[in-house]
């Protein structure tokens, strides 16, 4: 499963327990980080885009 999400102007593949260094973002180590702008869902075969963005989804990540 990955999503496809949206913030700071640029677009990140993201999935579960994955590393990722974004550009000016706001926290401190252990912070909890929402995204709301979910561009795409994958699941296996189950695939859902957004128009623009995936309602109700959220991904949520921790600063390290």
């Amino acid at each position: 499963m990955f999503a496809v999400i949206k913030t700071g102007g640029k677009q990140y593949r993201v999935a579960a327990d994955q590393k990722i260094q974004i550009e000016k973002l706001e926290g401190k180590p252990g912070d909890t980080v929402e995204f709301k702008e979910v561009l795409m869902i994958s699941n296996g075969d189950a695939v859902n885009i957004g128009a623009p963005f995936v309602t109700g989804a959220t991904v949520v990540g921790e600063i390290a």
